[in-house]
């Protein structure tokens, strides 16, 4: 792959990213026009089924269209859904429309980009792309509301008018991909796929279902953090957009400067030390209260564990499985992530309201030590176990 397809993929799902980012500032959305974290949860669920439906149609859709050109498409959704969100003046029931439309556009395109890339690299060289698409993304989801809520405060812009900005980010970065499409078109035939969220039997009795379970609890982890973050922290002292934008820096620095180390490390180890590193990320968060600085050293944390991990094992998936069912291992691995991304704030947002943000935090907790044992379970009962059952 030339520079300049790598400058316009890479940097399509910078702006793409920075679309789901969004999200983050859905509770403070709804608090202005006069609701609660039941609304959010609410929106949510919504951009949950949107996933799922993302899902089961981009593996047909990406057969006619391509893959690359249906990254395009998917931005082109988040886009909607954003705008959906700002012309929103009421919390009504109505708020699950744009979040469909939400889910339906990061899902897609969270399977069809690494689809896109996996056509076009080698076995060798398919960590690398990986990392610096999931740097790229993360830097998006995180930095993106991370500048955004500081722009709401200290320049005082409208939430509405910032979703309607990066839903225009949205927009450019689907012109960006579509013409990454046409700039670095697929050599290389792939085997034929088998799609969709079919064939259960075959992937979940191979390596691949560890990281598949585990990158559900992990994205629990992630997406309680990060939507609920200005609930949380709310009468400590700390912000909301001072941990989205050290969050963001760290997942940046962290792969750029030990991405290629991890990625050579012996993966069952660094799968646990940095799940480790995720857990005490979370249990820095109830230091806070006591000291602010908590509130960054749990950015630090959960930055690099979550943020290291995830390339880690999405390349297992891949390479763990058989060429034909690249694509449903893939399927399996990202509706695992959703199902922790989109489904968990709903869960979060009942136990926030009705338990109290202590509850929040155990069961958050909860999801990263049952990661972090699974981790441990793989390596002690041996990764071929399933298969010979």
């Amino acid at each position: 792959m030339n520079a300049s397809s790598a400058l316009l993929v890479l940097t399509g799902t910078l702006l793409t990213a920075c679309g789901y980012g969004a999200t983050f500032l859905l509770s403070m959305h709804f608090k202005l026009l006069g609701g609660n974290d039941l609304d959010t949860g609410e929106a949510l669920a919504g951009a949950m089924l949107g996933t799922f439906g993302g899902i089961l149609l981009v593996g047909w859709l990406a057969r006619h269209v391509g893959a690359a050109r249906m990254t395009a498409l998917s931005a082109l959704f988040i886009a909607l859904g954003l705008a959906g969100f700002g012309f929103v003046e009421r919390v009504s029931p109505l708020n699950v429309l744009p979040g469909f439309f939400m889910g339906f556009g990061w899902g897609s395109f969270y399977l069809a980009a690494p689809m896109a890339l996996a056509e076009r690299t080698s076995d060798s060289d398919r960590g690398r792309w990986f990392l610096r698409l999931g740097t790229f993304q993360m830097t998006g989801m995180t930095g993106g509301p991370g500048l955004a809520a500081l722009t709401i405060r200290y320049w005082h812009w409208p939430v509405n008018s910032v979703l309607y900005l990066i839903g225009g980010l949205c927009v450019i970065g689907a012109l960006m991909l579509e013409s990454f499409g046409r700039t670095a078109p697929c050599k290389r035939l792939s085997p034929v796929q088998k799609q969709g969220l079919r064939n259960v039997h075959a992937i979940f009795h191979t390596r691949a279902v560890y990281p598949i379970v585990m990158i559900a609890l992990g994205a629990c982890v992630f997406s309680g953090l990060m939507t609920f973050q200005m609930s949380l922290m709310q009468g400590t002292g700390a912000h909301a957009g001072t941990f989205f934008s050290v969050y963001a820096v760290t997942v940046a620095a962290t792969r750029w400067l030990l991405g290629q180390f991890v990625i050579r490390a012996r993966r069952e180890a660094a799968t646990k030390v940095l799940l480790t590193l995720m857990v005490l990320g979370i249990l820095a968060t109830f230091a806070v209260p006591y000291h602010v600085m908590f509130h960054s050293a749990s950015a630090v944390l959960l930055g690099t564990g979550f943020g290291l991990v995830y390339p880690v094992i999405e390349t297992q998936v891949v390479n763990d499985s058989d060429a034909g069912h690249r694509h449903a291992a893939l399927t399996w691995f990202v509706a695992s992530y959703f199902v922790g991304v989109f489904g968990f704030p709903a869960l979060g947002a009942w136990v926030l309201v009705h338990i109290g943000p202590g509850a929040l935090m155990t069961l958050i907790t909860l999801c990263g030590i049952t990661a972090l044992l699974l981790a441990i379970l793989r390596d002690r009962r041996g990764i071929d176990t399933l298969s010979r059952a």
